[in-house]
């Protein structure tokens, strides 16, 4: 960890060394060789005192309510702290959708969280963001952001699908695929307050499946970032050029931290996403997407990561800091690559009841990946080729299927195939009586493989 900085650097603007504030908004074919920008001179200090008094208790469990977070999250917004909040909306099942604002200054930037319900940590690190704001009211940073931007969030704005962890609105409705259409109630309010608040800078914040890799390599991504397109020639124009330059500010935060595990998501224009049609408006929009760290089981260091990378992008966006860094440090990040399953079990034998045995490879992928819960089967057979976040070598042992809890009882063997729940032993015998490890849906923590 690096040393913590002397305060007195905190009174300094942020400084880009390796920006040219004179290149052209639009052309950077000079920049190709420009280095990427070091992190910011307040990055040590900030990590340091967020372990200590910026982050927020009560969100440890990434599948909270929207009630919940907002019993957390309203103590911190107070007008005391300089918050004000109104209701702008409620959700098909009548939840309310609240605009929180913040700071008097001229730039208005427009921040949304949890779209998709299950996605929610953004939403742990505006919590934090909130009580930085309002607790260190004299820090500089906090001056900075009040003196020169103004900033409206719309966090947890998917409460219904929150409330059941599932990505898309009480409707079924996909929330960032309405953007056109405006027929949720949620979409509505999204769109009606960025019209209303007409916002410089837009965060469209969410997050992406814990199986993807950084381009072509074996390494998981742990956010990808994205300045959307406007048009379906993925044009970059002054609007886009000042998104991709606070991209390249979020990551010179992030790369001590998680270097060569940055990707870019794909730019090709959706008309019907939000990202893609409020840059359209002539917003700068920045996607950030939180993907996974192995053994951040609750996305608890990603949700550190999102309170340094918001902060750096706003400090960089009060102070105009982001002018002229080099747009080629983030065209140059890895596209997302391949999404690799979560779980492969590679030869072992499967005894099924009355049925031949047969020599094969397991594919198991969960509901929440980084816990391992809620697996299911994906294929079943010659999986030589696949490769996959965790594997299991069940070499010498029986693959012992078994009925999961409520399974209703009869005389036909169970099924077992692609799509079921996986509910097996592995054994050392093919009755299963001499078991070493089982998957009863979810990994057992305590016993992550099997005992030899």
């Amino acid at each position: 960890m690096r040393r913590l900085l002397a305060l007195s650097v905190l009174l300094l603007p942020l400084v880009w060394s390796n920006a040219s504030r004179a290149r052209d908004a639009v052309d950077s074919s000079h920049d190709a060789d420009a280095a990427m920008p070091p992190p910011p001179a307040w990055l040590d200090q900030l990590d340091t005192l967020y372990d200590s008094r910026i982050r927020v208790a009560g969100l440890e469990d990434r599948a909270f309510s929207p009630e919940h977070w907002w019993e957390v999250a309203t103590p911190l917004a107070t007008e005391a702290h300089g918050f004000r909040t109104e209701e702008v909306g409620r959700s098909v099942e009548g939840r309310p959708l609240r605009h929180v604002s913040w700071g008097d200054g001229d730039t208005r930037v427009l921040l949304w969280s949890q779209m998709h319900g299950d996605e929610s940590t953004a939403s742990m690190a505006i919590a934090d963001l909130f009580r930085f704001l309002g607790a260190h009211p004299d820090h500089p940073l906090v001056q900075r952001l009040h003196e020169h931007a103004t900033l409206h969030f719309l966090p947890v704005m998917n409460p219904d699908g929150a409330a059941r962890f599932q990505r898309r609105n009480a409707q079924g409705i996909d929330i960032n695929r309405d953007a056109r259409a405006l027929v949720s109630p949620e979409a509505r309010a999204l769109h009606d307050l960025r019209e209303r608040v007409q916002p410089a800078f837009g965060f469209n914040l969410h997050d992406q499946q814990v199986g993807y890799r950084v381009g072509d390599s074996d390494r998981g991504t742990a956010i990808a970032l994205l300045a959307p397109a406007f048009n379906e020639a993925r044009d970059v124009d002054p609007v886009r050029a000042r998104a991709i330059e606070v991209a390249v500010a979020i990551r010179a935060v992030l790369e001590p931290y998680i270097g060569g595990h940055i990707a870019k998501w794909d730019d090709t224009f959706n008309p019907r996403a939000f990202g893609d049609l409020t840059a359209a408006a002539g917003v700068s929009t920045i996607l950030i997407e939180s993907g996974g760290i192995e053994g951040d089981l609750q996305k608890q260091r990603l949700r550190k990561l999102n309170f340094l990378a918001l902060v750096g992008a706003l400090d960089a966006i009060a102070t105009g800091a982001h002018a002229g860094l080099p747009r080629q440090r983030y065209g140059e990040l890895p596209k997302n690559g391949d999404v690799w399953p979560d779980l492969l079990v590679t030869g072992g034998t499967l005894a099924l009841p009355g049925r031949p045995q047969a020599k094969v490879d397991l594919l198991v992928d969960f509901e929440r990946p980084l816990l391992e819960r809620g697996g299911r089967i994906e294929d079943i057979g010659d999986l030589g080729d696949v490769q996959a976040r965790r594997t299991i070598d069940a070499s010498g042992l029986y693959i012992v299927p078994f009925d999961p809890p409520g399974a209703p009882a009869g005389d036909t063997p169970r099924a077992f195939g692609s799509d079921m729940p996986a509910y097996f032993h592995l054994s050392r015998d093919p009755q299963g009586h001499d078991i070493v490890w089982t998957l009863a849906g979810d990994v057992d923590p305590e016993q992550s493989g099997p005992f030899r």
